[in-house]
């Protein structure tokens, strides 16, 4: 049962959207990847929700890393600087590589990602976001599996957050950015639903 929705905020998707949605990609990288051992490589924090539900709906002998960056923000518009904060655990030469995000915006810092992944020379290197936000894209990326295209929003839930909450809700709800910025405390009803 959906909660009811503050002021300012709307479902986006819902629990079961969400799950047939990611039933549906992990379907598609299992018949892509057959006979193969993928990698699929989350960027923590956000992606590791959908990271572990898509994870389980692929029934091959799959492997999972995680990266951690940070951006660099030095100014209010976006540079696609990035820093890795931790690296991969393993090594990816000769690997398939998935690069499994929650949410893909700008792009900017994707691109980054995939081009100092490139630089360990896998075998393969795909990108799967649940949410494609194209209409902010900045730098040209191929997104071999995509969820949902997302409009221009600020979502919460299912591993997005705000300011490091949220992230717990099993739905992903739009939220006008000035209500996020002013008072975050308004959505504090949808974790107690």
């Amino acid at each position: 049962m959906m909660p009811d929705m503050p002021d300012g905020t709307r479902v986006l998707l819902t629990r079961d959207e969400i799950a047939a949605r990611v039933t549906v990609l992990g379907a598609e990288i299992e018949r892509d990847y057959a006979g193969r051992e993928p990698v699929l490589v989350s960027v923590l924090k956000g992606g590791t929700v959908f990271l572990a539900d898509l994870f389980r709906a692929i029934d091959l002998p799959a492997r999972v890393d995680f990266m951690s960056i940070s951006r660099y923000e030095e100014s209010a518009a976006p540079t696609g600087v990035v820093r890795i904060l931790k690296d991969l655990d393993h090594d990816i030469v000769g690997r398939d590589v998935i690069v499994v995000e929650d949410i893909i915006d700008t792009g900017l810092t994707l691109s980054y990602l995939l081009g100092a992944l490139r630089q360990r020379e896998p075998a393969s290197l795909e990108v799967c976001t649940l949410l494609d936000k194209a209409v902010r894209r900045i730098a040209p990326l191929e997104i071999r599996y995509a969820g949902f295209d997302c409009p221009d929003v600020f979502a919460v839930g299912y591993g997005l957050d705000a300011s490091e909450r949220f992230r717990n809700l099993p739905f992903i709800v739009a939220v006008e950015r000035s209500a996020v910025a002013s008072a975050p405390e308004l959505l504090l009803p949808l974790l107690t639903s």
